[in-house]
């Protein structure tokens, strides 16, 4: 049995890729570790005991921070954008379908926003809601702000899906006497419902852990990525990391249901 030789840049792409699972893992896995710090632990390696003491002290009355109402925040806000930016891609998607006046720059003047740096966005939103005499909140002006930051890439997968789709299948429907809408929750919807289903997912998580579009747009209150940010010049304790920890695992299995959902739809798909 002849082995097959590995090239030099075999193995250069392969100490690169070890290189950059490291550095992603690698201080996700310290956060990790540290957050099971004894209750004379510090912020620093070596572990001074093991135990859930700081996971403990995220649900009790804190000096410094606001935990759970900062992450139900982010949680009600995630959930605002990812609805609406679901519905807005879904329809934009339907509607560049056909050819209209001003399509090009509408498109243009959509994904304009990825191009502006983020803080001058957020800095531009708050300047105006006070401008017009409005208090910035979190589910006005930050919401706002993280809709110019999620839709254009709704809008850009949509296309992509829309860009792939046969209208063969839409014909076919019309052929037996389905109408518009019949076709479309029928046949279209549930064809494309697993991308929607990552348009969502994609649209809470850019949201959830945003933070220079909420900086100068949520106001008097923080969200979840502000209050850590204000943690880690105020706290000294091992809780930062113990929130840290939980913040990630939910994120974790927000995607892991989100792509569970994914694969039972396409099984379901399949067997029909």
């Amino acid at each position: 049995m002849v082995r097959e030789k590995r090239s030099v840049g075999f193995y250069v792409l392969a100490a690169f890729f070890v290189l950059f699972v490291l550095f992603l893992y690698g201080p996700l896995s310290a956060v990790f570790i540290l957050s099971f710090q004894g209750p004379q632990g510090g912020l620093t390696f070596p572990l001074n005991g093991v135990s859930l003491r700081w996971f403990q002290n995220l649900f009790e009355r804190q000096a410094v921070g606001d935990f759970g109402a900062s992450f139900g925040r982010s949680l009600m806000l995630g959930l605002m954008v990812m609805a609406a930016t679901v519905a807005v891609s879904l329809l934009a998607g339907l509607a560049f379908r056909r050819k209209f006046v001003g399509a090009t720059p509408l498109f243009y003047l959509t994904v304009a926003s990825l191009v502006v740096p983020s803080i001058i966005v957020s800095l531009g939103i708050g300047v105006l809601f006070q401008q017009f005499g409005f208090r910035p909140a979190w589910f006005s002006s930050a919401y706002g702000a993280h809709l110019t930051w999620t839709l254009p890439f709704g809008v850009l997968i949509m296309f992509a899906v829309f860009n792939r789709f046969s209208p063969a299948y839409e014909e076919a429907a019309r052929d037996l006497g389905a109408s518009s809408w019949q076709t479309f929750y029928h046949v279209v919807l549930p064809m494309i419902a697993p991308s929607l289903i990552g348009v969502g997912l994609f649209g809470f998580s850019l949201s959830y852990d945003e933070f220079a579009r909420t900086l100068m747009t949520s106001g008097s209150t923080n969200t979840l990525p502000l209050e850590i940010y204000g943690m880690t010049t105020n706290v000294t304790t091992p809780v930062l990391y113990a929130l840290g920890t939980v913040t990630t695992v939910f994120s974790f299995l927000v995607i892991l249901v989100t792509l569970g959902i994914i694969l039972l739809m396409g099984r379901r798909r399949a067997r029909a």
